[in-house]
């Protein structure tokens, strides 16, 4: 076999600036994923969390939830979680800093499979706050992207392509998911309603709110444009994959100046750069600097899959690489036919236990109302009006006064599931087992929250009273500068004490 030749064909080595934004930006994420798990995960699901580590595992199968922890010489304590999580910061840090990629061409596949295999570990047991899209996309990142390589190598094109793969899983599963399950996506509606109703706002989401309704419309076309028709062009030659991959680019950056996604919209930046070569920034830098080329590069490399001068790995390089794509590929069938062949779209699943090749999509259904839940203490046994005071979270709207902020990419998970609360998802056990904790006076969750009323005193009753928050208008906000109107909608938890809560969640479970 002629290897070079073989070599020259699968060489992705038009795409090294590419491999180093993959590189550095997913290993940026999985810092980002660990350091937000050092400071929630033992509070939400650690020994003594609101969905306890050790029950679950009591009532799981190893098999169905693979990870370090399973092992009966590491135990699960949150101690160790933490030094888990400090080595995956560590690790990532490295990544960010370029050390792997100055070694041997393997030298970044331990590195990224390490950091995949501890934060698989932390998603498998993190339950319901572990349930997220973002989740199961860094983990599947994290596997593939160590086998582009150090610089002593070629980016494998093979790798590349499979990137791709999973961009069109996300973009193309985001945009079925909004023409199969809204009809406000298919009449170009859903915009009126998304700034004001998504998850978690930040301080823009008011003003892209009160755009007018062809903006709106103009919005939502453009989603459908770019997620329905891009990711078929990431796997044509070039220059269009490089076109397709900066209209992606371009809509996910809206999606960061106008919302708090965590790290989702970050990390498909990052991956879209699987499809954008060389020498397409080298002509785009070329436009910013008066039009003339870089040295070294021709308009006709523009138009070739590889414009490489020839870099490429060993053989067994090659077969290291063909391998790891084949055996990912033979995992592609069940989201495949999910896209295209499911009667009923699955979004944000996992097909197998090691989340490798999901399913990906966002936003099938719009909210067209904000119900907010707020939680109020009181110390006295017979509280007045006055004497409620509301615990406030970090992202989620509260006191209508308050500007929104932004968080993303860094992931508030208690406030993401408050919004499912709302949703109806407050019938869920961690729900009823927050009330407790803030009636325990718990010093953990108080750090999760933005204001405690009570500065660390554990309340005598508390309550839950539900609000409908819209945007206040231009004029509102100039009258009293807040940033909310809301209306009261009724009581979902009426005034109760410690006892009266564990005595009704003991009669749920």
């Amino acid at each position: 076999m002629d290897w070079s030749a073989a070599a020259t064909f699968l060489s992705g080595s038009d795409y090294t600036i590419a491999r180093e934004v993959i590189l550095r930006g997913v290993a940026a994420i999985y810092f980002l994923a660990f350091l937000s798990t050092f400071h929630q995960f033992p509070v939400l699901a650690g020994a003594r969390g609101l969905l306890p580590v050790p029950r679950f595992i009591d009532r799981t199968r190893a098999k169905d939830y693979p990870g370090l922890f399973r092992l009966k010489w590491f135990p699960y304590s949150d101690r160790k979680l933490r030094i888990l999580c400090l080595i995956g910061m560590a690790l990532a840090v490295s990544v960010v800093a370029g050390l792997p990629q100055l070694g041997p061409g393997w030298a970044t596949i331990p590195v990224f499979l390490v950091m995949w295999l501890m934060y698989l570990s932390i998603v498998n047991l993190g339950q319901r706050f572990y349930g997220f899209g973002w989740e199961t996309m860094l983990l599947e990142a994290g596997f593939i992207v160590g086998f582009l390589g150090s610089t002593a190598v070629a980016p494998p094109l093979l790798i590349l392509l499979f990137l791709r793969w999973l961009m069109f899983r996300l973009e193309f599963g985001a945009g079925m998911i909004k023409m199969r399950g809204d009809a406000s996506w298919r009449n170009l509606t859903a915009m009126y309603y998304h700034h004001q109703t998504q998850p978690m706002p930040n301080p823009v989401s008011r003003w892209a709110h009160q755009k007018p309704q062809w903006w709106h419309r103009g919005e939502a076309l453009g989603s459908h444009i770019v997620q329905l028709g891009m990711p078929w062009l990431l796997f044509f030659p070039q220059p269009i994959a490089s076109f397709a991959a900066c209209a992606i680019i371009l809509s996910q950056g809206i999606l960061v100046v106008t919302g708090n996604y965590a790290w989702l919209n970050w990390l498909t930046i990052i991956l879209a750069f699987s499809g954008i070569s060389d020498s397409f920034l080298r002509w785009v830098g070329g436009l910013f600097t008066g039009g003339a080329v870089w040295p070294g590069w021709e308009w006709e490399t523009i138009g070739r899959l590889d414009a490489g001068a020839g870099m490429h790995g060993p053989a067994w390089w090659l077969i290291l690489t063909g391998v790891v794509f084949l055996f990912l590929l033979s995992l592609s069938w069940q989201p495949l036919h999910n896209l295209f062949w499911a009667q009923r779209q699955q979004m944000n699943a996992s097909f197998n236990r090691f989340h490798l090749v999901n399913a990906y999509g966002a936003f099938g259904s719009m909210t067209k109302d904000r119900r907010e839940f707020v939680i109020e203490g009181a110390m006295s046994a017979a509280p007045r009006p006055e004497d409620w005071r509301a615990y406030e979270f970090r992202g989620k709207p509260g006191d209508p006064s308050r500007m929104p902020r932004q968080f993303a990419p860094y992931h508030l998970r208690l406030d993401w599931l408050m919004w499912f609360a709302a949703l109806g998802a407050y019938r869920e056990v961690w729900f009823s087992r927050i009330l407790d904790r803030i009636l325990e006076g718990d010093p953990g969750i108080r750090r999760l929250l933005r204001i405690d009323p009570f500065y660390g005193e554990a309340p005598r009753l508390i309550r839950v009273r539900i609000f409908e928050y819209r945007y206040s208008t231009a004029a509102e906000k100039r009258m009293n500068g807040d940033w909310w109107v809301r209306e009261e909608r009724g009581l979902l938890v009426r005034p109760q004490g410690l006892r009266t809560s564990r005595a009704k969640r003991a009669a749920e479970e």
